[in-house]
């Protein structure tokens, strides 16, 4: 993650996902048969699409519902954040070979106030409340490309595991079958070639 606000503490240089040592590691994992989790600001989703196209036998797990981030330098912004990150989203959801992450939404950073409340949130509330971003993230991957995921422990300090797997349940009632069990299985199965024996 990098961003050039001074506030955000960035953990790479501005460009590494375009450098050509980090391409060339993309591309020995590839031949690897190995996928590739990235953790990015929702700003820096131009730059992993275009890693995504330059390596498309890569496939490419984006963590944390595509690096939305609301809180610290981009608190109180959702004017200009929201509309960059679905625009972001657009754009990897493009490439066939970049799978997502729904989940880390109990992490203070998506701006919530989970974290704060004296008696914390369940399931019910935390389905209803987590739509709105969940739902823009499965229109434009759609169920095959999308894995709920935990994030525990970061996520425990808005609410428990199973309060977190019980919002996913209620929230995802309204899905076939078929959709349900990707994301709650099918999809991480297959991007991350896991197999079962008999």
């Amino acid at each position: 993650m990098w961003a050039p606000d001074p506030g955000f503490d960035s953990r790479e240089a501005e460009g590494t996902m375009s450098s050509d040592g980090y391409r060339a590691g993309a591309k020995v994992l590839a031949q690897m048969g190995h996928s590739l989790d990235a953790q990015v600001l929702f700003t820096q989703l131009t730059e992993l699409a275009e890693l995504a196209r330059a390596v498309p036998d890569l496939t490419i797990v984006l963590n944390h519902l595509a690096g939305l981030w609301r809180d610290g330098p981009f608190a109180g912004r959702d004017d200009e954040v929201l509309p960059a990150w679905k625009k972001g989203l657009a754009e990897v959801a493009a490439c066939p070979n970049i799978y997502l992450k729904l989940g880390g939404i109990g992490m203070p950073r998506f701006g919530f106030d989970w974290y704060t409340r004296d008696k914390p949130i369940g399931s019910e509330d935390l389905a209803k409340e987590m739509a709105w971003v969940i739902e823009p993230c499965i229109e434009a991957f759609g169920p095959e490309r999308c894995m709920f995921e935990s994030n525990f422990p970061p996520d425990k300090v808005s609410f428990s595991h199973p309060v977190l797997y019980n919002a996913f349940k209620r929230f995802s009632k309204g899905y076939s079958p078929t959709e349900r069990a990707n994301m709650f299985h099918d999809t991480a199965a297959k991007a991350y070639r896991i197999t079962y024996a008999d």
